[in-house]
């Protein structure tokens, strides 16, 4: 019996190392399962954590960046007249060339017309033989008058005499208004300056051919009163309703790159035209001193008067596509939202807004390609309020 004792217990001891084996087994397994299904928990996690694009925002800035409209512009003469002949001939000679101030009424050019002048003396003798027929018929009937009462001539011939005489003297107003015409002609052939100013062009020289009352050609000269010029400018559409009339503008020009000259808005077509979107405006321009030429170019500085403060936005934060001009919001519940906007001007990396915004919406400064309605994003870099204007910038918008 005692001999049986040992190998038994030694048994037992195998058994149960063998069930601890078992049971470390098992619970290997089972922690490296938990821990590959944490693991794999964990991926998912991080991959939609990933997946979802994390976006900076702002809001649209309400401050006034400018108050004024910058354009391009046109000066031109505030008076300017082509001078055409009004007689045929040939330039006998001519006394003022470009740039000469010229006064009204001054003789610049004079014409010879030698047809002319023939024509006049024709008339002059018409006029001086249909005098002389008047007369006569007038002395006729007055002699026929005096034997009428002796019956020696009949009523009938009175009344053809005088009918006779007043023919006559038809054909003397007739003829001394073909000479008047032909005098007034005739004073045309002294080409004068019809204001004050300065000539800008001379297309004619001594001998040249002058047609009268031609405009297919060019004028002979050209007389501009430039001591007070108009300035041009198309405003787009929106920004009429800002520009009012009497308005102050600034102008300068590429010759005095550090001068400026005050301008005032003076006219507007008041008409949108349908190929550029724009009103013609006109401004008046004082040049006294005469040191700004008509024709050239200037840029036109237009004072606004808004109703309300624009909002402005980076332009890193539009979008276009076929579904127009648009800009991606984040909503209270972190989606987007994509909203179409209209520009009212573009300010290099700010843009003036039209419609579209509220200064609460938080616009996505930069969205990422392929964005859409209703995504989930993560706003990074807190929800800056630049919308809200702070007290010095409230100050500024009042200034």
């Amino acid at each position: 019996m005692s001999t049986d004792a040992p190998p038994r217990k030694s048994r037992r001891g195998l058994g149960i190392a063998g069930i601890l084996l078992a049971c470390a087994a098992v619970a290997v397994v089972v922690t490296g399962i938990n821990a590959r299904e944490k693991s794999d928990a964990d991926l998912r996690n991080w991959t939609d954590e990933q997946a979802i694009s994390s976006v900076a925002v702002t809001r649209p800035d309400g401050k006034v960046l400018t108050n004024t409209l910058d354009l391009p512009g046109r000066l031109e003469a505030y008076s300017r007249a082509p001078i055409y002949a009004r007689v045929s001939g040939y330039v006998k000679s001519w006394n003022a060339d470009i740039g000469a101030k010229v006064k009204a009424g001054q003789v610049i050019a004079e014409v010879e017309a030698p047809d002319l002048d023939q024509q006049l003396l024709q008339a002059r003798a018409d006029l001086a033989s249909q005098q002389a027929s008047a007369r006569l018929s007038e002395a006729t009937l007055n002699r026929r008058k005096t034997l009428l009462a002796s019956n020696f001539v009949s009523a009938q011939e009175i009344d053809e005499r005088t009918a006779d005489l007043a023919n006559k003297k038809a054909a003397v107003n007739s003829g001394q208004a073909n000479v008047e015409r032909l005098e007034a002609l005739a004073g045309y052939k002294k080409i004068t300056a019809p204001f004050d100013g300065v000539v800008t062009e001379r297309n004619t020289d001594v001998g040249a051919l002058i047609s009268a009352g031609s405009s297919a050609g060019p004028a002979m000269f050209v007389v501009s009163d430039i001591a007070k010029l108009r300035v041009y400018v198309n405003v787009p559409q929106t920004y009429v309703p800002m520009i009012k009339i009497g308005a102050k503008a600034v102008i300068t020009l590429p010759e005095y790159p550090n001068r400026s000259f005050p301008a005032t808005v003076e006219a507007s077509s008041q008409a949108v035209d349908v190929s550029s979107g724009t009103t013609r405006m006109q401004l008046a321009l004082d040049n006294a001193k005469g040191e700004l030429m008509p024709g050239g170019y200037a840029n036109v500085k237009l004072s606004l008067v808004r109703d309300g403060v624009p909002l402005h936005i980076p332009a890193s934060a539009l979008m276009f596509n076929r579904s127009g001009l648009r800009v991606a919001v984040v909503g209270p519940d972190d989606r987007v939202q994509l909203k179409t906007v209209k520009i009212a001007r573009d300010l290099g990396r700010e843009i003036e807004l039209a419609s579209g915004l509220s200064p609460d919406d938080r616009i996505i400064v930069a969205p990422p390609d392929g964005i859409a309605d209703g995504e989930k994003v993560r706003v990074v870099g807190g929800d800056a309020g630049k919308g809200k204007p702070t007290a010095s910038e409230k100050q500024d918008v009042k200034g």
